[in-house]
């Protein structure tokens, strides 16, 4: 662990970097309610516009679809006006210029209505909706799929499934032979939410400097102490001078993992602007896989920013890429940098 000082230039403030629209997915489910309430923040803390969309069919609870010109004119009225009561419910307590709120409503599925939106966003909001464990495996999410297919950062808001968790004292309860009621309970932070801090996982690639730079950005606008984490594993160090043809022990892993680590943050340059004086960041590396890592810091985090790197193609559906398996299995808010 080592506290780190990245180098700052005057180049442009973090507030010019967000001069792009935040586009949120949303449908009325309590996941994507999150996602807004979690977009509308962040633009009343930057003054970004938001852009809320709605992908419709007639058979998201539309009823019947309409037959003439008349009655598709009420149905846009109806989203509308379901869009503007969402975007009321989910403000609450903010101070938002509502003129930097844009209400949009398509006839797409979800996903081609965000990509083609949201292609030149500053980012992608959305909700993970509440799979199981074992459905998030098998069948995948809109959001890991999303968080795949995208250009631009996209942001997955996680929220308390207490389904889920029922679901997990029932298999606790059935499995200890015991008269007293079990409770699962996974460990993690006894610290608040809005206490805990960022946390960014890196390898060294220019995606993971993307990543690093959004999370810098991140933290700085929210003042939250930023954690980097480069989770490593000996295939992922190259070749160590002097291990040429044998396997490195895990301690001269580690100070390659380091070295790397310190080349990465050294080669990041910051604004001057933007910056808070209380600003806190920390690096870490550690000898495990990257996704059974990030997935286990995410317990004690309060949003995990994460490169897309890794498997494609089939390799990817059917083992998961790094950033995917994160998406459907971390603990806190996600964000997929590419």
């Amino acid at each position: 662990m080592s506290d780190t000082t990245l180098n700052a230039t005057g180049s442009e403030s973090i507030a010019d970097t967000r001069l792009h629209d935040i586009v949120v997915g949303v449908d009325g489910s309590d996941e994507s309610f999150a996602a807004l309430r979690w977009a509308l923040n962040e633009a009343s803390l930057t003054g970004q516009q938001v852009n809320a969309v709605f992908a419709w069919s007639h058979s998201w609870d539309m009823g019947s679809e309409p037959e003439d010109e008349e009655q598709w004119a009420e149905v846009r009225h109806d989203i509308a006006q379901r869009l503007r009561d969402w975007v009321s419910e989910a403000s609450q307590g903010m101070t938002l210029n509502e003129d930097h709120v844009k209400l949009t409503s398509v006839k797409a599925t979800g996903t081609s209505a965000l990509l083609e939106i949201g292609r030149d966003a500053q980012q992608i909001v959305v909700g993970r909706r509440s799979l199981g464990r074992v459905a998030r495996w098998f069948l995948g999410s809109l959001s890991a799929s999303l968080a795949e297919a995208a250009e631009v950062p996209v942001t997955v808001v996680r929220i308390l499934d207490d389904e889920e968790s029922n679901v997990q004292d029932a298999i606790a309860n059935a499995l200890t032979p015991s008269e007293n009621t079990v409770t699962y309970d996974l460990p993690g932070s006894p610290l608040p939410r809005s206490q805990r801090p960022i946390v960014v996982g890196v390898d060294g690639s220019e995606t993971s400097r993307h990543a690093l730079r959004f999370a810098i950005d991140l933290a700085a606008l929210h003042h939250a102490p930023l954690q980097v984490m480069f989770c490593w594993q000996l295939k992922d160090l190259g070749v160590i001078e002097g291990y040429e043809n044998a396997i490195a022990p895990i301690a001269v892993g580690q100070k390659r993992a380091e070295r790397i680590l310190d080349e990465l943050l050294d080669s990041v340059e910051i604004p001057a602007a933007g910056i808070p004086d209380d600003f806190q960041i920390e690096s870490h590396a550690f000898h495990i896989s990257a996704a059974k890592g990030l997935i286990a810091a995410s317990r004690y985090a309060r949003h995990l920013v994460v490169g897309s790197r890794g498997l494609s193609g089939l390799d990817a559906h059917f083992l998961g890429s790094v950033s995917k398996q994160i998406v459907n299995f971390a603990d806190c808010t996600v964000t997929v940098v590419h």
